[in-house]
Order: structure tokens, then C-alpha cells, then sequence
């Protein structure tokens, strides 16, 4: 390993616009890891920048931690993850992401549907939901989940 590979965390907090303690809270929960020198300080590998641009991405998109972790283990220790690497995880994770593009695509949609005819009335539009219809399905938002 070269010796440019290796960041002190105030390196690795400015590069990934990261506070400190997230990046600590990260190293806490496995999905980057330090060395330490001789004076006990954090130092990361370089390639720690991209998992947390990852980390960064994937919460944006709605995953939860648990998912990142996951998909953060598969990937190599120790050196940089390449291209098939990425490919690897952008495959596992592509059927969650098209559900929420479509979940969101929906959402947009029926709102502006709603918003658009000016009623604002769930128990009296009778455009989407005359005499509740949406009520006898069941709880929750039935034209958006469903």
C-alpha cells in the first residue's frame, strides 16, 4: 500500500463534505474501516472517499443503513473497488431503486391529480374517490401504495 493512499480524517471529512463524527459513526458501524499511526490517530484509505460518496448517494435514494452495509461488504478491503465491483452493487440494488423511481413517479402523478382539481376533499371527491371508495379498500393511501 502507498503511502498517498492513506488520509487522516479531516482529509477524508473535507473531501466528502462529511462531518468528523459521521465519519466516525460510519467507521463505528463497519462501512469503512481506519488504521491508526503511532500516535493513535485515524488514518483511511483513499478509496474510503467513494464509499461515502456511496453512503451519501444510496441514503438520498431512501436506503436504509442495513442495505448499504450489505452491499458495502461485498466489497474488497484493502484496495480500491473497481468497476465490476460497482457493476456488482449496481445490479443488486437495481430492482429497489426502479420500485422507488416508479413509487415516487406515482406519487407525483396522483398528487398532481389531486392538487390539480382543486378540491383538496378525500370523503367528497367525486373525481377519484366518490363515496369514499378508497375508505372500503382499506387504510393508507390506497391509489398510491396499491
Amino acid at each position: 500500500m502507498n503511502r498517498n493512499d492513506i488520509i487522516p480524517i479531516g482529509v477524508l471529512a473535507q473531501r466528502t463534505g462529511l462531518a468528523v463524527s459521521a465519519i466516525r459513526y460510519y467507521e463505528d458501524r463497519g462501512l469503512i474501516a481506519s488504521v491508526r499511526t503511532g500516535g493513535n490517530q485515524r488514518r483511511f484509505l483513499r478509496s474510503d472517499i467513494r464509499r461515502l460518496g456511496f453512503v451519501q448517494i444510496a441514503q438520498k435514494l431512501g436506503l436504509g443503513l442495513a442495505e448499504i452495509e450489505r452491499e458495502l461488504a461485498a466489497l474488497p478491503n484493502g484496495r480500491t473497488p473497481n468497476v465490476l465491483d460497482w457493476q456488482r452493487i449496481s445490479r443488486s440494488l437495481r430492482k429497489e431503486i426502479d420500485a422507488r423511481i416508479q413509487l415516487l413517479t406515482r406519487t407525483r402523478n396522483k398528487l398532481d391529480e389531486c392538487i390539480g382539481c382543486g378540491c383538496l376533499s378525500l370523503d367528497r371527491c367525486a373525481l377519484y374517490n366518490k363515496e369514499d371508495r378508497a375508505g372500503a379498500a382499506g387504510p393508507g393511501p390506497r391509489y398510491v401504495l396499491d
